[in-house]
């Protein structure tokens, strides 16, 4: 039975017979077996090469490289194993056909490394593969045979036969699966794991080998001289196919070894660039943190300092002017107090995009801190800066939606120029900020443009800031001055307003206006508070002791104070240190300060009248009168303002506003004292229309208490002359 190029052994010809004393050359059994796990290794490391390698093009040279040698490698074991084969016969071997095995084999090897090299094949897949690629080593292994030139004929047996190819398939199988476990995962690169791999393979692939080879009869016809020898110079031809395969398999190795390292060379490179990129984006990050503020996107102070400083390099070597606007929104707080931080944060957002966009590209713009923005700016001339200015105030009195409310909100700017104004950061930004302080005294929602004499004047309110602390840590030179609040139904001082002043030492005699603004500004007008109600009982107590029985001291709150927690306890420390009922004190309170925080100054005032205190509301009419708060709130006197006074006798209209004034705490069941009298018209008038109390220069100026003792002796009516005419 013969099936081209294989020939199986069914029954032998008559002329010949079976050669039985076949065997093989150990040392070359052994070199052939080094050889298929030398190319099992390198296979399996090109292999894994190959995966890992990103490059198209390199991924198939690698491919073809592996090929190669995984074909040399189970080429070169099949000849040497052919070599080590020792038979009676001479045996040659037929070049052409040599060569042609190795075809073969290169071809199986190729279809091997594509499926090595593959990601995640299927179970499929690799089953066909390892049938294709053991074929093709079968193929390879039964052709080199055929190139055997000898007289004996060769025959196979057909169960061995079929086992070789079986052992084939097995062995490729065995190595896709190999190459699958160590593609996958960089600690399945432990040496002695892939080399003990290598051994198993190449045992795998010898085994097909030589169960093929133990298949093998040779038959010879009879009379044919017998010598058991190896094939014509199967020694040195081993020893140089050997040498040869060893050389470019170790090559091979080599290039892979070396094309590895340069490989994890690159990606420690690629690694290095990441870092250095993601620290390159970290280090932007930081520099965005450093010198950006996160709310508005705007430079902070930090990063405004720092491109300020070059904009003024620049101008001073350039000579162009700079201008520094500083601003901030027109009661902020109000809106951080009524809807929230979150609607102020909101706000603060919308206020930067519109400087944004009032200004150019190049301008700079930085939020400073809370509600205060600082624009620097490069000018032609003065000219252009109310302009710029105006432009960002008519862009900020646009109409800003926040949650449910459409609000409008005004700013006010100060400015400073450079060189004129300073030449350095610091300078240019306090002579702005001083600016901004004069808007805002100006009635805020305006312009200011820095003079030198804010310099002069900023000086001395610090130096009246410390002569304050001063006078108040030392208790010096800070007087109480009383006014005389008359009963217009007995004519008698019932009460006496006291009133702050302050003897300084160069100055002279200073009244509430010039220093209580700086004691809020700067955070002791509860000391200042505190020190006017002390004093004020002690000149009670001393009072109550001269015969003033029915004599109340009145004393004003500032609204700062008022929202403090401390207040009632500082009244009735104040009244027990001098042994004085609280119903003779009494606290005024402003309409300006009952709006700043209606919630916080109703608690407080309801706990001051628990006491017993009674509360009086100053300057009434001029702010945003409400009969809301005049219902809700624990009010027992209502201080008419002077300005409704001045103009009573001849203003038809203040008249009428006076007389309901008057009806409507009269219907509360408040008192109501007129401020500001000064002629016997305006008291007639007042007698008129019900006021019961009043007070103003017609009786006395604000005056020492040694003072009001001489004028004013107690149980003495004040007003006996004028109800003589009434």
């Amino acid at each position: 039975m013969q099936w081209f190029p294989v020939q199986f052994l069914s029954e032998l010809p008559l002329d010949h017979y079976v050669v039985l004393t076949c065997s093989h050359t150990l040392w070359l059994v052994l070199l052939s077996y080094l050889i298929a796990v030398f190319g099992s290794h390198i296979t399996l490391t090109i292999a894994k090469q190959a995966s890992r390698t990103a490059n198209t093009i390199m991924k198939r040279v690698w491919t073809v490289l592996g090929a190669i040698c995984l074909a040399g490698g189970i080429w070169t074991m099949h000849f040497i194993g052919m070599l080590a084969f020792k038979a009676p016969v001479s045996i040659h071997y037929d070049l052409s056909v040599t060569l042609f095995s190795f075809l073969v084999a290169l071809t199986a090897s190729l279809i091997a490394m594509h499926y090595m090299t593959m990601q995640a094949p299927r179970m499929l897949q690799q089953i066909l593969a390892a049938v294709l690629i053991g074929v093709g080593i079968s193929a390879m292994h039964y052709s080199g045979m055929t190139a055997m030139q000898s007289v004996a004929k060769t025959y196979h047996h057909p169960g061995l036969f079929a086992l070789s190819i079986l052992v084939a398939i097995s062995a490729s199988y065995a190595a896709l699966k190999l190459a699958e476990y160590f593609r996958d995962g960089e600690k399945r690169n432990v040496t002695w794991l892939k080399y003990s791999a290598a051994m198993v393979m190449g045992a795998a692939i010898c085994s097909m080998h030589y169960t093929g080879m133990s298949g093998l009869y040779l038959v010879v016809p009879d009379n044919t001289p017998l010598q058991l020898r190896s094939a014509d110079n199967s020694v040195q031809l081993g020893l140089i196919i050997a040498s040869i395969t060893f050389l470019i398999l170790s090559l091979s190795l080599a290039a892979a070894w070396a094309s590895r390292k340069l490989e994890e060379k690159e990606q420690d490179l690629q690694r290095v660039n990441i870092l250095l990129h993601q620290l390159d984006q970290a280090q932007a990050s930081l520099e965005q943190i450093a010198h950006f503020d996160p709310l508005t996107e705007q430079l902070n102070r930090r990063g405004f300092n720092r491109v300020f400083n070059a904009a003024i390099e620049e101008h001073t070597i350039s000579g162009r002017n700079l201008a520094v606007m500083f601003l901030d929104v027109d009661h902020f707080k109000r809106v951080n107090d009524t809807l929230g931080h979150d609607a102020g944060d909101e706000l603060l957002r919308i206020v930067a995009q519109r400087i944004r966009s009032s200004l150019r590209e190049r301008d700079i713009v930085s939020r400073l801190g809370g509600d205060e923005f600082c624009i620097v700016t490069s000018i032609d001339s003065d000219d252009a800066l109310l302009p710029l200015a105006n432009r960002i105030l008519e862009k900020m009195k646009e109409p800003i939606n926040l949650g449910e409310r459409k609000m409008v909100m005004t700013t006010s700017i100060g400015i400073s120029r450079f060189p004129q104004d300073g030449v350095t950061v610091e300078e240019l930004i306090k002579h702005a900020d001083l600016a901004l302080y004069q808007a805002k005294a100006d009635g805020r929602n305006t312009i200011h443009v820095f003079k030198q004499h804010l310099t002069e004047k900023a000086s001395i309110e610090l130096q009246l800031e410390e002569d304050l602390r001063q006078a108040l840590q030392l208790d010096k030179d800070l007087k109480l001055y009383y006014q005389p609040i008359i009963d217009l139904s007995s004519g008698e001082v019932t009460r006496l307003e006291a009133l702050i002043r302050w003897q300084h030492p160069r100055l002279g005699l200073l009244t509430p206006e010039r220093f209580i603004g700086i004691a809020e500004a700067n955070g002791f007008v509860e000391l200042l508070d505190k020190w006017v109600m002390q004093q004020a009982c002690k000149d009670l107590a001393i009072m109550l002791d001269q015969g003033y029985r029915n004599t109340k001291i009145a004393v004003n709150c500032s609204a700062i104070n008022l929202t403090h927690n401390l207040l009632s306890e500082s009244i009735s420390d104040a009244l027990q240190g001098n042994n004085l009922l609280a119903e003779r004190l009494e606290i005024e309170v402003t309409e300006s300060t009952l709006l700043s925080n209606i919630r916080c100054v109703k608690n407080q005032l309801e706990s001051i009248k628990r006491q017993g205190v009674s509360i009086a509301l100053d300057d009434f009419g001029t702010g945003y009168s409400s009969l809301t708060y005049l219902r809700r709130l624990p009010l027992d006197v209502l201080k008419i303002d002077r300005s409704f006074i001045k103009e009573i006798t001849e203003s038809p209209q203040d008249r009428e506003i006076v007389r309901a004034i008057i009806s409507m705490a009269h219907a509360l069941n408040m008192k109501t004292v007129a401020e500001g009298v000064e002629t016997n018209a305006q008291l007639s008038l007042l007698v008129e229309l019900s006021c019961d109390q009043v007070q103003g220069y017609l009786f006395s100026k604000p005056q020492p208490m040694e003072e009001i003792h001489a004028r004013f002796p107690p149980k003495r009516p004040v007003l006996e002359s004028a109800y003589a005419k009434f």
